[in-house]
């Protein structure tokens, strides 16, 4: 999910009186909690190559009395679909990979059992939901089997996009945006055939490693964590669709990290945005933060010329498994960001806990659209 809480949060901002400043974060994020069912949940600002300020607040479970702490690991949902693109970039830069590539070339095992309209399509149409391909596969039975599945994720992941290359396309591919989960599980695929690694190997070895995120990891949290709620109950095991999303999908958005570690990752984008990222080539960069032709993304990041009246561009994206909420907003021009996350969803009030939080905090990161920008620093 790309788009759709901050075009919410963008009409929400211009219809409010003046905002609170971001100088107390901790009250901030109290006040927007407050009377919400929304277990627990963090903010984290970014400002000149740094983490400027972050808070907690609240329960790791809604059944316990543990609070969050600062180093407790959140599920950062779809916004992980921009980890894959870098670790994807890495291995493009390398040349182990190629932009252009047609998939019949890359999974040439699957060439023959695959839709025609699917042969072409191009590493790069993956990763920017531009290959023709449905949210998910539509056959959500056959999604659920993947929960018990034992198989090693490679496995499961090749038997999954095997089922789903031949299904119709959503629209034909290379013409227009359609949001995908399985573009970013062929990616990964691709990814693994090529080294002989699996994707949770390489996302380790391509970005938390280069990167210093010790606590980055795949999969769901575990007992003594911070859980994600649904329903206003711990979500301890996700057995179906209904429950969240299976191990498998990690390359689509199932990764788990501490606030600060994921400010890593986007500190690192920004400073690719300024043409001084440690992760990637430039090239890189700007081929992830400029929007495809046609499309409001690039890979995988939503970009727009301005959010809710601020000055753009500012590089977006949300995600959630239905039960965590995850969101981020970068400007690069300006060297901010902010990360916002809860372990509860819509159906628990955590959208309107974090827009209340985002409204609060974004005039501090961009000035008004039309005004002038100050100079960015950079470390």
């Amino acid at each position: 999910m790309i788009l759709r809480f901050i075009a919410a949060a963008a009409m929400a901002l211009a219809a409010c009186g003046p905002t609170a400043q971001a100088a107390d974060l901790n009250a901030i994020l109290r006040t927007s909690m407050a009377a919400s069912p929304v277990p627990a949940a963090g903010v984290l600002l970014m400002r000149d190559g740094k983490i400027e300020a972050q808070a907690v607040a609240g329960l790791r479970r809604s059944d316990g009395v543990e609070r969050v702490g600062r180093d407790d690991v959140w599920l950062v949902g779809s916004t992980g679909k921009v980890m894959t693109v870098a670790m994807v970039a890495r291995l493009v830069e390398r040349g182990v990979l190629a932009w252009d590539a047609p998939l019949e070339k890359m999974l040439p095992q699957l060439a023959e059992q695959m839709r025609p309209e699917y042969r072409k399509v191009s590493l790069l149409e993956l990763l920017s939901h531009r290959a023709g391909l449905a949210r998910d596969l539509r056959d959500g039975a056959a999604i659920d089997t993947y929960f018990s599945d034992t198989r090693p994720l490679p496995q499961q992941r090749l038997a999954y996009i095997e089922a789903a290359l031949r299904e119709a396309p959503e629209v034909a591919p290379g013409t227009a945006f359609s949001y995908s989960n399985t573009g970013f599980l062929i990616a990964a695929a691709i990814a693994e055939k090529a080294t002989g690694m699996s994707y949770e190997d390489l996302i380790r070895q391509e970005v938390f490693s280069p990167l210093g995120m010790r606590s980055g990891g795949s999969g769901n949290t575990h007992e003594g964590q911070t859980r994600g709620h649904q329903g206003g109950k711990p979500m301890l095991k996700i057995q179906k669709g209904d429950d969240g999303v299976p191990d498998m999908y990690a390359p689509a958005g199932f990764l788990h990290m501490s606030l600060n570690d994921w400010a890593q990752f986007n500190l690192d984008q920004l400073a690719g945005g300024a043409g001084i990222g440690k992760l990637l080539s430039p090239a890189s960069y700007r081929l992830m933060q400029t929007r495809q032709a046609g499309s409001p993304a690039g890979l995988d990041w939503g970009v727009q010329d301005s959010l809710a009246g601020r000055a753009g561009p500012a590089l977006v994206h949300q995600g959630s498994d239905g039960n965590w909420l995850a969101i981020v907003a970068l400007f690069p021009q300006q060297g901010t960001g902010v990360l916002l996350v809860a372990n509860a969803a819509a159906d628990m009030q955590a959208d309107k806990v974090l827009q209340s939080v985002f409204l609060q905090v974004l005039p501090e990161l961009s000035p008004a659209k039309g005004q002038a920008r100050p100079a960015q620093a950079h470390p």
